[in-house]
């Protein structure tokens, strides 16, 4: 069985998805799978190819990219999906996290850029640009649906959320804390159950929010 990332390309723009396969043909690690020229084909698509990581972009014939997504993750939990598109605003960005992506690139985003968020995002972990990121605090500076428990996070708990505010894998959020890398899941996994949060990306946001952590930390 192949260890390389298996790649799926939604994008209606046919030149867009040759200029991203000729990126990634030079990855070793990465390899695509099959492509969508539309929202519909991309569901279809993930059903068949089971990929690794969809490229998904937001502006899609017949189905868009926001409600190809939510199918997606309903069907296909494990699939993590990157959108990749040239749209910035506020009622883009926020609704596609919500859906599910776990990361958020630009299209004028230099190639490492996206070879570096494909391998973050295969990992589990988020992918947002500092600006993608500020406009995301401002949209969840509402109220939550759900209070966090009444169960305080605990100091190392802090420690850990601060890191994955800034980025950082599991297993170099261990090698700074001095920890194994199961514990610090562990610690990720009780960070989201106490927070009523769904993941990584959702809880750097509520760090960056609440002041737990800066973008001017980097």
């Amino acid at each position: 069985m192949s260890d390389k990332i298996r790649i799926f390309i939604a994008d209606d723009h046919a030149l867009v998805r040759s200029g991203i396969r000729a990126l990634l043909g030079t990855e070793m690690d990465i390899e695509v799978t099959g492509e969508a020229s539309n929202g519909q084909d991309a569901i279809a698509g993930a059903k068949k190819h089971q990929p690794d990581v969809i490229l998904m972009d937001l502006e899609m014939p017949q189905v868009d990219g926001i409600e190809a997504i939510q199918q997606i993750m309903r069907e296909h939990p494990e699939i993590r999906i990157l959108v990749l598109t040239s749209f910035a605003t506020d009622d883009r960005v926020f609704p596609a996290i919500k859906a599910g992506a776990l990361g958020y690139l630009l299209k004028d985003s230099g190639p490492e850029a996206l070879v570096q968020a494909i391998r973050q995002v295969h990992r589990g972990e988020s992918s947002l640009h500092p600006k993608i990121a500020r406009k995301l605090i401002q949209e969840m500076a509402q109220p939550a649906a759900r209070e966090p428990t009444s169960d305080p996070l605990t100091a190392r708990e802090v420690d850990v959320l601060q890191l994955v505010a800034k980025g950082l894998s599991n297993q170099e959020i261990a090698d700074q804390l001095v920890l194994g890398e199961a514990t610090v899941r562990s610690h990720v996994t009780s960070i989201l159950r106490k927070l009523h949060l769904a993941s990584r990306t959702q809880a750097a946001l509520y760090a960056l929010r609440e002041g737990y952590a800066s973008l001017e930390d980097e």
